[in-house]
């Protein structure tokens, strides 16, 4: 396990459990779920999603003329990449910064690997997600899947706030199409995009959370009781069967979020 500080602020990595982050501590308050939450199941924490994040619609897709198959994990659906299942190893590493890398294993049809960088800082963690291919042009997609705590304290749940109008259909599968419709209200297990805004998290009388990235779309998961999950995406789920980024030897994809926090005193 990986242990990053600053200030007050506590990151816990651990490589062998797909680099996912163990723990994002903030003085006293726990911001995301921890092991100990879900100790017989994966709902806690933060993982990094690649080389497709969300849902792949019945684990296939063709590219180049060539059909594919995924191992379905989620129904009859391959979900989240690969990553997540897999030991990463630790590139550098010093108090406050880790580089790890995992390659995407033998489900994945193509040679490629991915890489993270996790910086802390005393009020934000900084996360670089990026997708490199080997041979040649590559589909992709990636993003991270944080579980934040439902509740912090005793101020009551958090609010999310989000300052878009507009959210892709799901549709019957729980995928979403590339049909744009005005939101409704949650709960939600949605992909929202065009936000004006970065979202933000607030718990009453206990902290804030501002999730800035470079992605274009957020996928929001506020059905557990426990959690909300807001994830920021390089593209809506099904990317690699409508519109996938390209990697390529020369040009990985790459994705950023800041998660930049205040504590309410």
């Amino acid at each position: 396990m990986l242990t990053l500080t600053a200030g007050g602020a506590r990151v816990e990595i651990d490589p062998d459990r797909g680099g996912r982050l163990l723990g994002l501590a903030v003085g006293d308050l726990d911001l995301l779920l921890t092991p100990a939450d879900d100790p017989a199941g994966l709902h806690w924490g933060s993982f990094p999603m690649a080389p497709w994040a969300g849902r792949t619609r019945k684990g296939r897709f063709t590219f180049d003329g060539v059909e594919h198959t995924l191992p379905a994990n989620s129904g009859e659906h391959a979900i989240h990449g690969t990553v997540r299942d897999r030991s990463w190893v630790v590139e550098e590493a010093d108090t406050v910064r880790a580089r790890l890398s995992c390659s995407f294993g033998p489900t994945w049809p193509f040679d490629g690997w991915a890489e993270q960088e996790i910086t802390v800082h005393d009020d934000r963690l900084e996360q670089r997600l990026s997708v490199h291919s080997v041979d040649g042009p590559m589909p992709a997609s990636c993003g991270w899947h944080p579980w934040f705590r439902r509740q912090l304290r005793t101020g009551g749940p958090a609010r999310l706030r989000l300052e878009t109008t507009t959210m892709y259909r799901r549709d019957e599968d729980f995928i979403a199409t590339r049909e744009l419709i005005t939101p409704p209200p949650g709960p939600w297990d949605d992909c929202f995009t065009g936000l004006t805004k970065p979202a933000r998290l607030v718990w009453p009388k206990a902290a804030s959370l501002t999730i800035e990235t470079s992605c274009p779309d957020l996928v929001v998961y506020t059905v557990p009781e426990a959690a909300i999950c807001v994830e920021p995406q390089t593209a809506p789920p099904d990317a690699l069967n409508v519109d996938p980024f390209l990697a390529k030897p020369d040009e990985p994809l790459v994705a950023t979020t800041t998660w930049r926090w205040k504590v309410t005193v």
